[in-house]
């Protein structure tokens, strides 16, 4: 087993599970009016930008799921072209982290979380 790996894609579960738990608590609890996709238009943002920025959100949580539970398994059993497809995934979660870490200025702790699934796959 690949610890390195293992603990790659539990880093990204857990980013994703904190990103949707937050996202929910922090931003979308305010235009939701008792549905389970928020509608509350605010200002600049229409019914539908709402609706399409909430499910955006949940997205990116499911894809860095999916992420998790890929590198978990080829931690686990791995498969013919591992590294290459490793490589790709470092260099994604490195690109997203630096992405919050500018559009942020650093406030923002989900860089550290994308970078260090990005590290871990890198030393991997």
């Amino acid at each position: 087993m690949n610890t390195l790996l293992l603990a790659a894609g539990l880093l990204s579960i857990f980013v994703g599970l904190i990103h949707s738990i937050l996202g929910e608590l922090l931003i979308f609890k305010k235009v939701r009016d008792g549905a389970l996709i928020p509608a509350v238009t605010s200002g600049l943002l229409g019914e539908g930008n709402i609706r399409i920025l909430w499910a955006t959100w949940h997205i990116a949580s499911i894809f860095g799921w999916v992420v998790g539970v890929m590198l978990i398994s080829i931690a686990n059993n791995g498969f013919s072209g591992s590294a290459l497809f490793i490589q790709y995934i470092s260099a994604s979660m490195f690109a997203a982290g630096s992405l919050v870490f500018i559009a942020t200025k650093a406030r923002h702790p989900g860089w550290i979380g994308l970078c260090g699934v990005a590290i871990l796959c890198w030393l991997a």
